[in-house]
């Protein structure tokens, strides 16, 4: 028997590459959330199926006050104002993922948009709960201001944000946070792929349609929830649930650009970040992958529309940052 089979009702809403693919690779996978938790767990590949990650110009590690992140620098010369920047969380449900789980999609924003990647290795639940890993989304973003100039040649006026999943999730609340520091800090773009918005979902309301969508089920997500926010009174605070926040907040977020996947359970509230963003006057625009499931930026060296996602991406990032 898989340990975590496609449900028969879903096989003809799926892009048949990774029906295939899933078949192949991702059915015995047991399921994380069904097992006694260890630290171990996160052994194992986040998502199978990625990229290999390109050539930059540089990489290095460079620590913060309790963990760390990785910078990406791209080939060539600099410009004359110093490189944007992009500041990325990678996915994971706040649980998984570490500072190499996604240097495929950073190196492709690197190289693809010119610009600096810093990766940053947030602190993970159920070790370090809400709100630790938006503490070290802060920091990471006040090193920048502070020493991006010096140490990594950045243009300081010209950075964006971004994350994937709960990735996704910091770099949202990073936008609202940049937004109400004192001075704010300006940024030009967020990009936000497949995110956490709302974290009051549940398969009563936003993630209905896609209850029985494969590799993030609800009870996937669930686990990841309790993992990261044990306590029910958290789930509405704008820095765990950006849709939550004040619409004069909301108002002063950057440009967006905001990717979800049609057989995602997350799908909708990304969709509804992206609209009320719109509605308080933040140009935002929402991409539906078609037939595509939760994992999919992570499997782009094996599917297609996961190929299509990464290159969207760097796309929308390299013309906000002004290189494309």
């Amino acid at each position: 028997m898989a340990a975590q089979p496609i449900h028969p009702s879903m096989i003809p809403r799926l892009d048949p590459d990774y029906v295939q693919f899933h078949n192949e690779k991702l059915a015995q996978i047991v399921p994380p959330h069904t097992l006694p938790w260890s630290p171990a767990l996160r052994d194992a590949p986040t998502v199978p199926g990625g990229s290999d990650p390109l050539p930059v110009g540089s990489t290095q590690d460079i620590a913060m006050s309790h963990t760390k992140f990785r910078a990406f620098t791209p080939e060539g010369a600099c410009p004359e104002n110093g490189w944007p920047c992009f500041i990325f969380f990678h996915g994971g449900g706040w649980t998984f993922g570490n500072i190499g789980s996604e240097n495929s999609f950073s190196t492709n924003m690197c190289t693809r948009a010119k610009c600096v990647v810093i990766s940053v290795d947030y602190r993970l639940a159920p070790e370090h709960r809400y709100p630790t890993a938006v503490e070290d989304a802060v920091e990471s973003l006040d090193w920048v201001i502070k020493n991006g100039k010096s140490v990594l040649n950045i243009d300081t006026t010209r950075i964006a944000v971004g994350g994937s999943s709960s990735g996704g999730n910091l770099a949202a609340i990073l936008a609202l946070k940049a937004a109400e520091a004192s001075p704010p800090i300006p940024l030009v773009f967020q990009l936000l792929v497949v995110p956490v918005t709302d974290n009051t979902a549940s398969v009563d309301d936003l993630w209905a349609e896609n209850a029985l969508t494969p590799w993030l089920s609800p009870a996937r997500m669930l686990w990841f929830r309790d993992n990261y926010l044990p306590n029910k009174e958290d789930y509405t605070k704008w820095d765990a649930s950006p849709y939550f926040a004040p619409d004069a907040l909301l108002a002063k977020s950057p440009k967006t650009w905001i990717a979800v996947c049609e057989a995602d359970i997350l799908r909708d509230e990304g969709i509804a970040y992206g609209k009320k963003l719109n509605a308080v006057g933040v140009v935002a625009e929402v991409e539906v992958y078609k037939g595509a499931p939760h994992p999919i930026m992570a499997m782009d060296g094996v599917l297609k529309i996961g190929a299509k996602l990464v290159s969207d991406a760097a796309a929308a990032l390299g013309k906000a940052l002004g290189t494309l």
